[in-house]
């Protein structure tokens, strides 16, 4: 695998936090589904276990996914070490933090990247469920949370085929 593109991921997803820090997300349907299941763009194969998301108009694939039962919807970045969260996002999972709790928490393109380290009960994404998943509230400049490697790791496998991204659980 070429690291240039994911270099360019993380990275665009940085610059977009940094550039337009106002911007914000928008979430459909009831908030208490663990996942939505949308035919154009994440939908469960019939025959396997595996989750296909097809590549939005920017570029890139997104997913929702039950965090500790609450529906996120996350830019899959396999780019970031780990589960990456808005602050929105986290407050809507239920979870809080002070400011006294911010520290670097990894670097990106325009340096330093601060936020608060957490640990998450449980992701689920389709039929996979991953628990003690590391991530790191990210308050500002992160306008989607990121899906990382902190969850990508424990799938069977992640693939990309021109404008489909096939993400596999366990067999």
């Amino acid at each position: 695998m070429r690291i240039g593109p994911v270099i360019l991921l993380l990275g665009t997803a940085v610059v977009v936090g940094w550039i337009a820090p106002d911007l914000s997300v928008r979430h459909g349907g009831d908030a208490s589904a663990s996942v939505v299941t949308d035919p154009v763009t994440h939908r469960e194969s019939e025959a396997t276990d595996d989750t296909v998301l097809v590549r939005e108009s920017d570029g890139h694939f997104y997913a929702d996914a039950g965090v500790n039962a609450h529906r996120t919807h996350f830019l899959v970045d396999t780019g970031a070490s780990m589960v990456a969260l808005t602050g929105d996002d986290a407050r809507a999972i239920g979870l809080s933090w002070s400011e006294a709790d911010i520290v670097p928490v990894g670097n990106g393109a325009n340096g330093v990247v601060f936020g608060v380290p957490v640990k998450l009960d449980r992701i689920k994404l389709a039929g996979f469920q991953a628990y003690d998943v590391e991530a790191a509230i990210i308050p500002k400049g992160l306008e989607v949370s990121l899906l990382g490697q902190s969850f990508l790791t424990r799938l069977r496998g992640v693939r990309i085929e021109g404008d489909r991204m096939t993400l596999s659980g366990d067999s």
